[in-house]
């Protein structure tokens, strides 16, 4: 049996196992689903959550979060090909959680969050070059100041939106110029306000659903044309057969012209399910669950050829594994 992940504690109650073994039975037989996880090096750092994370080629870069007394600034790279992590300079911004990542044109971008220190949210951003292997601070968000926001970009540029700023949750999306170092706000986007969203981008597109809003996971489902920048509503994740898709705190990723939804909190839990996105035609496909234990506020590494899942907390238990994600191997339980 391969190892589930490496934790901090020698003992697991229980309660636990007993939640653990309820979670990994609320689907299908893993036996009957396609796709298999391989775990992979351990984080070298303190184990976290709720990270910002961005993808530049085959190194996935990584930052921020909280390990359940601390809010954190250190930053690290995990080289996907090698698998291996390497520790990297500082973020120079406040120490901070639920923070956005994104990439654009080889450089990355982290901003926002909450510093539970100061008990207040951030809209700071910073740039990191990666040829330098140095730090930036940039121009400020252009909305109020967030955490739990959702973030993604194009080739030219970055966007953030949603989120909750401290009174509201939130559904604005704004645009960020690198080249004029400026935001302006976007409109078009009907859904529903929240925090926690997810998104993955698929060639042109971008998939974004999922989150929480007044204590409710919002169920609808959007595309973002990155060339017209404009939204299009498309099916609901609550359909019959999907309703475990309505969830916060999750982790997207795409791979090979598809597009993953996984872990995250599902009714009131930690779940490990893990879902297949096919945009020809709008639907869902249950695959294999995630082999380490349920969890939620994981960071996601992936490019066209590979795709990992990292870190996350169980409860208040905060994790460090890593594993890949091979969607269309058949389950191994021994690799």
């Amino acid at each position: 049996m391969k190892e589930l992940l490496h934790l901090r504690l020698k003992f697991i109650g229980p309660l636990f196992a007993l939640a653990a073994v309820i979670t990994s039975c609320s689907s299908d037989d893993d036996d009957d689903d396609s796709g298999n996880w391989v775990e992979k090096s351990v984080f070298d750092g303190v184990p976290r959550s709720n990270s910002a994370a961005f993808t530049i080629g085959s190194t996935g870069y990584m930052g921020t979060g909280y390990d359940g007394d601390d809010y954190l600034k250190d930053f690290w790279a995990y080289h996907m090909g090698g698998d291996y992590w390497e520790q990297l300079p500082e973020f120079p911004g406040e120490a901070r959680s639920a923070a956005v990542g994104f990439a654009i044109d080889g450089a990355g971008y982290i901003g926002l969050g909450y510093n539970g220190d100061t008990n207040k949210e951030l809209g700071d951003c910073y740039r990191f070059d990666t040829s330098a292997n140095a730090w930036t601070q940039v121009a400020d968000f252009g909305g109020t100041a967030r955490r739990a926001a959702v973030a993604f970009s194009s080739d030219s540029y970055g966007y953030v939106g949603t989120g909750y700023d401290g009174q509201n949750d939130k559904k604005d999306f704004w645009k960020y110029d690198p080249a004029n170092d400026t935001w302006e706000e976007l409109v078009g986007f009907g859904g529903t306000k929240r925090r926690d969203a997810t998104s993955f981008r698929i060639a042109n597109k971008v998939y974004m659903g999922s989150g929480v809003s007044n204590g409710l996971n919002q169920d609808d489902f959007w595309v973002f044309d990155l060339d017209a920048e404009s939204w299009t509503a498309l099916n609901d994740l609550d359909e019959e057969d999907t309703y475990e898709l309505v969830r916060n705190n999750a982790v997207g990723f795409s791979l090979n012209g598809k597009g993953y939804l996984a872990l995250g909190v599902y009714s009131s839990s930690s779940t490990s399910s893990v879902w297949e996105y096919d945009p020809s035609d709008d639907t869902w496909e249950e695959k294999t669950s995630f082999e380490g234990v349920s969890r939620q506020g994981s960071v996601a590494f992936y490019n066209d050829e590979m795709a990992f899942i990292a870190l996350g907390r169980s409860g208040t238990l905060y994790l460090d594994d890593t594993y890949q994600f091979f969607p269309n191997e058949e389950y191994n339980e021994d690799d």
